[in-house]
C-alpha cells in the first residue's frame, strides 16, 4: 500500500511536470506567432518609394522625379530617423533569432534604400528647410546624435553580413564625429545645443552607446567601449532621481537643475542603451559590473510605478496620466534581458511577463498593430506638454521596442521559466 501511494504520487507529479511542460510550450508558441504577426505586418508595409507633396504621385526611383517636383517618402517606415534605427536593429535581432532571412533582409533592405537615393536629395537640398524634414538630410548631415546614432548602429550591424565601402566610410565619419566634434561638457557628457545651452537629454544615451559599443567592437579600440560606459555612468549622475528612482527627462547645465518629467520613454532608452552596452562589452572591461548594478537600480526603480495590468504611464509617477505601450515594450525588454543574461535574479522575471501580458491584452491588436504610442516628445518646463502629448497607432518609436520585448519573452518562456 505505501508502495503504491508513493507511486501514484510520482505518477501524479510527473503529469503535473508534463502538464506545466505544455503550457510553456504553448506560450512559447502563442508569443512567437504574436511576434511572427508583428513583425510580418512591418515587412509587407515596407515601401521603397517616394510620392509627391501636391499630387500624390509615387515615384519608384529618384531618376523619375521631376526637378520641380517635392517629394516625401512614401511609408515613413523608410525614413532616415533613430527610431528607424531601433526597428532594424530589432529586425536584426529577431531574424537572427527565428533564424528568418526576411527580417535581416528588411535591415539591409532599408540601409542599402539609403545610400542609393541620399545624393540625389543632397544636391537639390535648400536650407531654407530644416534638414530632418527632407529626405535623408539626417544621413549627410549629422547635426545631432539622433541623426546618426541609432541608424549607425543598424548600419553596423548590416554590414557584419553586406560588406560595402560606403557603409564602413558612414560609420568611420560617425564615430570620429561623435568622438571629436560633438557638444559635451567639461567632464566629457554628451549635450546639445537646445533648448538650454548645453542641456542633457536623456533620450541622447540610446543614441550615442549602441552605436559607441559597437564601433568598439567592430575595431577593438577601447576608446570607444571607455566613452560609451562613461555615458552611462554620468548620465545617471545628472539624472537620476534618487527621492523617486526615477531619471528625469534632462538636465540644464547651465541651470544646473532638472527638467520636470520623469517621462516614460526617455527612462526607456536608457534602460535599452545599458543592454545594448553590456551585450556588447568585453567581459573582462572593468566597470562591467558598475553597469551592471546601475541597470539593476533603475529595473527596481521602474518596477515600483507599473500598473496591476502590467503597463507604465506617459509620465512613470503619474497615475492620471495615460497609459503609455513604447515605454512599456521597453521595460519589459530591458527586464527580460538582463533576467535571460543572468544579470539580475530570475525573480525579477515576473516585472516582464507581466508587462507582456499588458501589451498583449491592451496594446497589441489581433491583427499585429500597436496602440496608444507616444509620438516624438521635446523638452518642455511644463507638465500639461507631457500630458497632452498625442498617440498614433503604429507610431514608429514603439515598433522597434515591441519586437525587442517579443524576442525576449520568447527566450524567457523557453529558458528561464521552463526550467521552473
Amino acid at each position: 500500500m505505501i508502495v503504491y501511494s508513493s507511486m501514484r504520487k510520482s505518477i501524479v507529479v510527473c503529469l503535473l511536470l508534463c502538464v506545466a511542460g505544455h503550457i510553456r510550450a504553448q506560450n512559447a508558441s502563442h508569443t512567437e506567432a504574436v511576434v511572427r504577426k508583428i513583425a510580418d505586418r512591418i515587412v509587407s508595409n515596407a515601401q521603397y518609394t517616394f510620392v509627391s507633396e501636391t499630387d500624390g504621385k509615387v515615384y519608384a526611383s529618384t531618376k523619375d522625379i521631376p526637378k520641380n517636383v517635392e517629394v516625401k517618402f512614401a511609408s515613413p517606415l523608410q525614413e532616415w530617423h533613430y527610431s528607424n534605427g531601433v526597428l532594424n536593429l530589432a529586425m536584426v535581432n529577431l531574424g537572427r533569432y527565428l533564424h528568418e532571412q526576411k527580417y535581416l533582409d528588411y535591415a539591409a533592405k532599408h540601409v542599402a534604400f539609403g545610400f542609393e537615393n541620399y545624393a540625389f536629395f543632397q544636391k537639390r537640398f535648400k536650407h531654407d528647410r530644416p534638414h530632418h524634414r527632407y529626405p535623408f538630410g539626417q544621413l549627410w548631415t549629422m547635426d545631432e546624435l539622433d541623426d546618426f546614432g541609432a541608424m549607425g548602429a543598424s548600419v553596423l550591424e548590416v554590414y557584419q553580413t553586406v560588406k560595402k565601402p560606403e557603409y564602413k566610410a558612414y560609420v568611420e565619419k560617425a564615430g570620429n564625429h561623435i568622438l571629436n566634434e560633438r557638444l559635451r561638457m567639461q567632464d566629457g557628457t554628451l549635450v546639445r545645443a537646445f533648448p538650454h545651452e548645453n542641456t542633457l537629454w536623456a533620450d541622447d544615451l540610446y543614441m550615442s552607446v549602441p552605436f559607441l559599443v559597437r564601433m568598439g567592437k567592430e575595431t577593438g579600440d577601447t576608446k570607444y567601449f571607455d566613452d560609451a560606459v562613461k555615458q552611462v555612468l554620468n548620465f545617471s549622475k545628472y539624472l537620476w532621481d534618487e527621492e523617486h528612482e526615477l531619471n528625469w527627462h534632462c538636465y540644464y547645465t547651465d541651470l544646473e537643475r532638472n527638467g520636470v518629467a520623469h517621462w516614460g520613454r526617455c527612462n526607456g532608452w536608457i534602460m535599452l542603451a545599458q543592454v545594448h552596452l553590456l551585450d556588447n562589452l568585453p567581459p573582462d572591461h572593468p566597470q562591467r559590473q558598475a553597469i551592471i548594478d546601475n541597470l539593476e537600480r533603475q529595473i527596481v526603480g521602474v518596477a515600483r510605478y507599473q500598473n496591476g495590468n502590467g503597463v507604465w504611464h506617459q509620465v512613470l509617477d503619474r497615475p492620471d496620466s495615460y497609459e503609455e505601450s513604447s515605454a512599456t515594450a521597453m521595460f519589459v525588454y530591458g527586464v527580460a534581458a538582463a533576467v535571460n543574461r543572468g544579470w539580475i535574479h530570475p525573480s525579477y522575471a515576473t516585472i516582464a511577463v507581466e508587462g507582456w501580458k499588458g501589451l498583449e491584452k491592451l496594446m497589441i491588436t489581433d491583427d499585429g498593430q500597436m496602440k496608444a504610442i507616444c509620438v516624438g516628445t521635446g523638452i518642455r518646463d511644463d507638465m500639461p506638454f507631457y500630458y497632452n502629448r498625442p498617440t498614433s497607432m503604429n507610431e514608429k518609436h514603439g515598433l522597434g521596442p515591441l519586437l525587442d520585448a517579443g524576442v525576449e519573452i520568447l527566450k524567457l518562456e523557453r529558458g528561464v521559466l521552463a526550467k521552473k
